[in-house]
Formats: C-alpha cells, sequence, structure tokens
C-alpha cells in the first residue's frame, strides 16, 4: 500500500471522528455540553496542517485537513446554535 493511500485513510479516519457527534448535536438540537473552544483550537490547527500540506505539496493532507476544518466550523456554528446565549463560549 502506498504512502499516500495510508495517508488518506488515516486523514479521512481522524477527520470523520468529529461525525458522530455533529450528528447527535443536529439530532438532538443542543450543544451545551461542547466546548466552543476545542473547536477554535481544531480549526486553527487542521488550518496549520491544511496550509503545511499546500507548502509540501501533499494533496492527502491537503484534502484530509481541509475536511475537518469544515467539520469543525460546522461544529463551531451548532454550538453557537444550538447553546443558550450565556453559554457560547463555554
Amino acid at each position: 500500500m502506498s504512502d499516500q493511500v495510508i495517508g488518506i485513510i488515516a486523514g479521512i479516519l481522524t477527520s470523520a471522528s468529529t461525525l458522530p457527534q455533529l450528528i447527535k448535536t443536529i439530532k438532538k438540537k443542543e450543544a451545551s455540553d461542547l466546548s466552543a473552544y476545542i473547536f477554535i483550537m481544531l480549526i486553527v490547527g487542521t488550518g496549520l496542517w491544511v496550509y503545511y500540506g499546500v507548502l509540501k505539496d501533499d494533496i492527502p493532507i491537503i484534502a484530509t485537513n481541509s475536511f475537518s476544518v469544515l467539520l469543525n466550523v460546522i461544529g463551531l456554528f451548532l454550538k453557537f446554535k444550538y447553546s443558550p446565549k450565556e453559554e457560547m463560549l463555554s
């Protein structure tokens, strides 16, 4: 198995790990148990991985971390949408 394939599989599995939480949040329409800070840190971290992937011209890093950025932006959006105003940044 090539290193590109291993990178893509690892990135997909890592990125998709947030999907169960996002699905649960959408179904329950409740997000006070989620932390906005974790989503912010993940967005910054995966955004830096995307930049690193661009610098290295590494498609698996770019693609999978772009997917992670998207999922974490959705998670942050859901946090703000489904949390009471006083709990926004908890």
